[in-house]
């Protein structure tokens, strides 16, 4: 059992990593979709859209911090799997669900080029879990 920690080191990263691309996948396909519709009916496509496109990538930044603050900690090592597995999981949920927010968001705003406080507000909602999940992972490695 040597090492056996890094299985949960690498989860966080890996795993929260992947629920970013697929939040991002979902959000730009939105955003791509919203500004196909203006340029077919020559109406101006507003850049904003990739606020809504890119925010699920945050999560992977989160992952990389408890990533770095996880290796050097001093806990145990079945707990850092468990910690990084089940963080990880919850920070990827996290971005799905933010993209899923973002692609409604730029349905809404590329259609009516209103509403973007509202929007954001929302998305920045499950951005708010993610956080949640990074702080109290960290608090439970110290």
């Amino acid at each position: 059992m040597v090492n056996i920690e890094f299985i949960g080191v690498a989860a966080i990263l890996g795993i929260s990593a992947f629920g970013s691309a697929i939040g991002a996948g979902i959000a730009g396909q939105a955003a791509i979709g919203a500004w196909k519709r203006n340029y077919l009916q020559n109406k101006p496509a507003s850049f904003l859209l990739v606020v809504f496109a890119g925010a699920p990538l945050t999560q992977t930044i989160y992952g990389f911090i408890i990533m770095n603050i996880m290796r050097g900690s001093d806990a145990d090592p079945m707990f850092k799997v468990a910690l990084g597995i089940f963080s990880s999981v919850a920070i990827a949920l996290s971005a799905i669900a933010q993209g899923q927010c973002s692609a409604s968001s730029c349905d809404a705003f590329g259609e009516t080029n209103r509403g973007f406080a509202q929007y954001i507000t929302v998305v920045g909602l499950c951005e708010t879990v993610a956080i949640f999940v990074m702080v109290f992972t960290l608090v439970a490695l110290l």
